[in-house]
């Protein structure tokens, strides 16, 4: 994760990082404030919920997301094998698992972001790295492809709004852009900060129409550009850099305009921020015994989650005051490790404070859900069953609503990676592993 990653490497492939590695074997107006994030007395404490794998013989399972209402829907991937195929998943505290139709022709899929509409989207490919990429969004269980921008053939999806607008990135190498997919179609993304920075990839995307991603920067290649959107404007802008630092990359953002992701210099290792109108870029003190790290997910109460790296990929949870070790949230024989080794991670946080991401739970990976003590109980995932899941043909013209995010996404420039973590994805910065490795 301290390496600059290939500008032509998808996103979702960085964030297979995490679990996979192990195995070897991703019109609206602009927020005009803020609220400062609301800090806890006393560490919060969680129940921790194992998603589990879709069939049995799957051998590992990722979280890359969970929708903001009190539903909590999560999505993710359950991998059967390296080369024979993963397959995307939404996980409720009231249904477990459920697994999501692949695309005709390509056996590798990953949801990277779902409404609480029931909207889902993500990326869809023929490889577990991403290769032959295709945005894809599930609508009341059907699969369709997401419509791409004129002669593009490429593409991903990684995050949905609660209008069904869905953003990505298509194409790849040097000329991959940032998409907004919204009303059946495909549009790049063509506004540019006044410095002339442009959207590599799209990461993120809130309510009122707030994109966050990874820019490039043409007058300074090497430079990370935390870049942010709003729809409906003439021009992007940059979230700016942490004290030593000369770039970020924006990686999530709330409903109430909070952006969060990891700032460094140039290609070095990332630290975390979160970033608001009303008191700029604020770095997020790192948990003990880390060097590095990558904020992934906020909500509207400012509460952080990401992971944090050093020999191990510790995932965290930010109050706005105090980082906390989710190994240390969760009760201490619950089987799940959370702290040493290099697959872990935490991706996103709902507005009532779940948290989605990728442990080690008894020796297996698996994708996890955290739900704050006292809050709603989630229903024991049943045993999986070995029942093949039907593949649905993609529509020539996808009707979908702007689509959720799967997390294939074509990495922009790989986002920090924690040194250790290996299974995620997302464009590596400089710092953990983006447990978002959303690519198929």
């Amino acid at each position: 994760m301290k390496k600059k990653q290939p500008n032509s490497v998808p996103a979702f492939a960085l964030r297979i990082t995490l679990a996979f590695a192990l195995y070897t074997l991703q019109p609206c107006s602009t927020v005009t404030s803020t609220p400062a994030p609301a800090a806890t007395q006393t560490p919060p404490q969680y129940q921790i919920f194992d998603i589990g794998v879709l069939q049995v013989g799957d051998i590992a399972s990722q979280g890359f997301g969970v929708s903001s209402g009190p539903d909590a829907v999560g999505v993710g991937r359950s991998v059967q094998t390296i080369n024979g195929g993963s397959q995307a998943f939404t996980w409720t505290q009231g249904g477990g698992i459920v697994g999501l139709p692949n695309l005709a022709g390509r056996n590798f899929a990953v949801s990277n972001s779902g409404n609480d509409n029931g909207i889902v989207v993500g990326t869809a490919s023929t490889s577990l790295s991403g290769n032959g990429r295709l945005p894809v969004i599930w609508q009341n269980g059907v699969v369709s492809q997401l419509p791409l921008p004129a002669i593009e053939t490429l593409g991903d999806a990684n995050s949905v709004n609660a209008s069904s607008v869905a953003v990505g990135s298509v194409d790849s190498g040097s000329n991959q852009r940032g998409v907004i997919y919204s009303g059946g179609v495909g549009t790049i993304i063509t506004q540019t900060t006044p410095g002339g920075s442009f959207f590599f990839t799209a990461f993120g995307i809130n309510d009122s129409g707030r994109i966050v991603g990874q820019g490039i920067d043409p007058q300074n290649a090497a430079r990370n550009v935390g870049i942010v959107y709003d729809i409906g404007q003439s021009a992007a802008f940059e979230v700016g850099a942490l004290p030593g630092a000369n770039g970020a990359l924006a990686f999530g953002v709330s409903n109430s305009g909070y952006v969060v992701g990891a700032s460094m210099q140039n290609q070095g290792p990332g630290l975390p921020f979160i970033w608001s109108k009303a008191n700029g870029m604020v770095a997020i003190p790192l948990a003990t015994g880390t060097s590095l790290g990558q904020a992934e997910g906020v909500n509207s109460s400012g509460w952080v989650v990401g992971t944090d790296g050093g020999a191990f990929a510790v995932p965290f949870l930010y109050d706005g005051t105090n980082t906390y070790r989710l190994q240390d949230l969760i009760p201490g024989n619950s089987g799940w490790d959370l702290s040493m080794n290099t697959s872990s991670s935490a991706q996103a946080i709902s507005e009532n404070n779940i948290i989605v991401g990728t442990g080690a739970h008894n020796g297996d990976i698996h994708a996890y859900a955290m739900v704050p003590v006292g809050g709603p109980t989630p229903t024991p995932t049943p045993t999986a069953t070995p029942t093949p899941t039907p593949t649905a043909t993609p529509s020539t013209t996808p009707t979908p609503r702007p689509t959720p995010t799967p997390r294939i996404r074509p990495t922009p420039r790989p986002r920090p990676t924690p040194p250790s973590a290996t299974l995620q994805s997302r464009p590596a910065s400089p710092s953990p592993p983006r447990l978002r490795s959303k690519g198929g």
